[in-house]
């Protein structure tokens, strides 16, 4: 909305013009790093309002785990209020609205995508904390499948629409349908040296549109469901966001930037697919960063309210979006690979179980709860996801120009 405005400004005054300090709103870099402050601020002071306004509903978390020891441990959990993904979700989006350039179809694509799972989380954890077991047609939360299916609804949508933008986008300049369809995969170069200067590599595999939207599916439903069973110790999944989301908002400028006055192309000279207008999309992954820092200033231990799906369906759908939009699914799988050890543990222990007809390979899953059965305390297994996180990211981060 502001960069809308003073561009407005600008058109109106005149267009050599630039309005002292505000000029500096036209830098993605500035507005990235703005949202984080804005939303850390919006959590931060809305909090406690909306944590009294939540227990004032009763809106309030019912751990219960098959394993009776888990139970124990977690029991001083019991009545903490959840769904404070309203206030992620609406720090997220308040930022956004008004430092993100709302012309770019990316950005609406991303404010979709949150709304919709925000709706989605929102009915779970309504349907589960107003649960009755005696009151008629009562429903302890969504169906899975009926949540599945929202979810892998909305990635088709967003991966058509994001597919068919590239097409549009790369009538104009075949350079761009080629990076914003192509798979990037470690080995394969987006970019090669030839006739002294770098060009898209001819090895491009640029996906046609299904196998993009099946593509898109994977990775936005995958990492909302992930992001959602690492949701279950105090800080861990806003912690761990924290953490990916700032990687993804340095990837978005690194993809987007393009210098119009000289020519430079950041990701020509980091080697990594060069998509043009997903900068602004650092202003939505710096908001999730400020809106997770915010958040974890009620949420660390002992926590005083919980994400809820509401908060980690939204957080996981975002990072996914991110990451399809910029081609780095696979690093989203070294630096959110926290996430992915999450969700891989509870698919191996639900078939493994059904398998061995009622066997576990873990203590309990998801994972952190098996770390938390075997010694460590709930502030040793937070505190080393997060420093794994911090670690992979930088990993990733390092090795996006030699892959």
């Amino acid at each position: 909305m502001i960069p809308l405005l003073i561009d407005w400004l600008r058109d109106l005054i005149d267009r050599s013009v630039i309005l002292g300090p505000l000029g500096v709103f036209q830098w993605v870099e500035f507005r990235a790093v703005l949202s984080i402050v804005l939303s850390f601020f919006i959590v931060v002071v809305m909090g406690k309002r909306t944590i009294l306004w939540l227990v004032k509903l009763k809106i309030r978390d019912k751990p219960e785990f098959y394993n009776k020891d888990l139970n124990l441990l977690m029991k001083r959990k019991a009545n903490t209020p959840t769904m404070g993904g309203i206030l992620v979700s609406g720090a997220i989006l308040i930022s956004t609205l008004l430092l993100a350039d709302l012309s770019s179809f990316y950005v609406i694509m991303a404010l979709i995508c949150l709304l919709v799972m925000f709706a989605i989380g929102c009915g779970d954890d309504w349907l589960k904390l107003t649960y009755t077991p005696n009151q008629p047609r009562a429903r302890e939360g969504l169906y899975a499948w009926e949540k599945l299916v929202f979810q892998l609804g909305l990635a088709v949508v967003l991966g058509i629409f994001v597919h068919h933008y590239g097409l549009n986008k790369g009538g104009e300049d075949p350079v761009l349908l080629e990076m914003s369809h192509s798979l990037t995969l470690p080995g394969l170069k987006t970019w090669v040296w030839m006739d002294d200067q770098w060009i898209p590599s001819p090895n491009l595999i640029v996906l046609s549109t299904w196998p993009f939207a099946i593509v898109t599916i994977i990775v936005i439903s995958g990492t909302s469901n992930a992001v959602n069973f690492t949701d279950g110790m105090d800080g861990l999944a806003s912690g761990v966001t924290v953490i990916v989301a700032f990687a993804f908002m340095v990837l978005a400028i690194i993809a987007g930037y393009h210098n119009e006055q000289t020519g430079f192309v950041l990701a020509k000279f980091l080697l990594v697919p060069h998509i043009p207008l997903s900068d602004e999309l650092a202003i939505v992954a710096g908001a999730m960063v400020g809106a997770c820092l915010g958040f974890l200033w009620f949420n660390c231990s002992p926590a005083q309210v919980f994400l809820g799906d509401s908060g980690s369906l939204p957080l996981g759908g975002l990072i996914g979006y991110i990451a399809v939009v910029i081609r780095q699914e696979f690093l989203l799988l070294v630096i959110g690979a926290i996430f992915f050890a999450e969700l891989l543990s509870v698919i191996i222990q639900v078939l493994y179980f059904k398998i061995s007809r009622g066997r576990r390979i873990f203590k309990c899953a998801p994972i952190h709860h098996h770390f938390h059965l075997s010694g460590w305390t709930e502030q040793q297994v937070v505190v080393r996801f997060w420093l794994l996180t911090a670690l992979l990211a930088a990993v990733a981060m390092a090795t996006i120009k030699i892959r």
